[in-house]
């Protein structure tokens, strides 16, 4: 429930102190710090609260997406757009002052030790300093995305040869300071031009405007990634807030679940933990919402792993089944949602299998049961 408390805190400070809840969340996420974002608002009022600025070498949480149903959803909702290709890496925020540059995934774990090719890169750019948002991932020889764990196996401190050969490389979509000048608060489109003329090369694949959108898709699609992202044009950057100025239109619908229990598995799993009971997010800061079970999409490897840990992170079992801490996060694909009383949050998952755990979240990143909610079929006779 901490997200929950200093939302709460955001929204008491501002009406305490007569300013927008709007103008304290944004000096909230620059500074991170509550006590001090108070104190601002108080004394200095809105005045006071625009002077919080972007720190070079200071993290500020990334802006988040909404899933879109479809990709005429998305452009219906924002006419003028930027398309690009939603790339299944791992998010990364990089600043740069002259000659030093500091890397964070999403989660705000600075990694700059651990990727050398991208630092070098970075110090190459053309600018003094800048911030940058985007995504990095390990690629075939052929240039078709890696698996997502491959990436992820570069940002732990490794003496893996072979982990340390893989190249990442850096696919930049944002841009939020260049040589000086501030961008957070600028629009989209504003914020692309500083980015194609910083970054230049290392763009991420995409178009200015929404005419081309069925071909950025198809095109996206068929290099091996997930979807597209249609971002308003006119938005500023809000860091650390899920919104929809930026859509995630991904042809097959992937959701992020906590792992709750697993069950022991027999036949040719027995010994070792199989069927996952998975948790929505409650928005409402209380404990995962169970929404279903699955045993699909386990290699032998990750059946091995998922056992070892699950039992790390025990707080109960039974003759069938091994109770965990609500703190892995796993990617779920799955053809829809359905109308069910066999789980507590009322509905089930239809056809679900794991894609992969993401060690890149918390259980803070796991979608919500409302999202999972907007998956349910529109025929919802079928009961289940």
């Amino acid at each position: 429930g901490g997200g929950r408390a200093r939302a709460a805190g955001v929204d008491a400070g501002a009406a305490a102190a007569e300013v927008p809840a709007a103008d304290v969340r944004r000096a909230f996420m620059l500074s991170g710090k509550l006590g001090v974002t108070g104190v601002a608002a108080m004394t200095g009022g809105q005045a006071a609260l625009a002077e919080f600025r972007l720190a070079l070498g200071t993290p500020v949480k990334p802006m988040l997406a909404s899933p879109a149903e479809s990709l005429d959803e998305a452009v219906a909702e924002h006419a003028e757009a930027i398309v690009e290709y939603k790339m299944d890496g791992a998010r990364i925020q990089v600043h740069r002052q002259g000659d030093e540059v500091h890397v964070w995934t999403r989660t705000l774990r600075e990694i700059t030790g651990s990727v050398q090719e991208l630092v070098e890169l970075v110090r190459a750019l053309p600018c003094e300093s800048v911030v940058l948002d985007g995504e990095t991932l390990a690629l075939t020889d052929a240039g078709r995305p890696r698996p997502f764990q491959d990436t992820m196996s570069r940002f732990g401190s490794t003496r893996d040869e072979q982990v340390k050969a893989l190249l990442l490389r850096p696919y930049f979509f944002d841009c939020l300071h260049l040589d000086g000048v501030d961008l957070l608060d600028a629009p989209l489109s504003e914020r692309n031009a500083a980015l194609r003329k910083v970054a230049g090369a290392h763009v991420i694949p995409g178009e200015v405007g929404v005419s081309r959108a069925a071909e950025v898709l198809e095109a996206a699609m068929e290099a091996g990634h997930e979807g597209v992202m249609v971002k308003d044009l006119a938005s500023p950057y809000a860091a650390g807030r899920r919104g929809r100025a930026w859509l995630k239109v991904k042809p097959v619908h992937t959701i992020d679940l906590v792992v709750l229990a697993a069950e022991w598995g027999h036949g040719r799993r027995t010994g070792r933990l199989s069927n996952l009971h998975l948790g929505a997010r409650d928005p409402d800061g209380g404990p995962p919402i169970m929404v279903g079970k699955t045993f699909k999409g386990m290699t032998d490897e990750l059946l091995a792993w998922q056992t070892t840990r699950f039992q790390e992170i025990e707080t109960r079992r039974d003759d069938w089944t091994v109770y965990v801490r609500p703190e892995v996060v796993v990617e779920i694909e799955l053809d829809s949602a359905q109308v069910s009383t066999r789980y507590p949050g009322g509905l089930a998952l239809r056809f679900a299998r794991v894609v992969r755990y993401r060690p890149d979240k918390d259980p803070a990143d796991a979608d919500t049961i409302d999202t999972v909610r907007g998956l349910l079929h529109g025929d919802r006779s079928e009961g289940g």
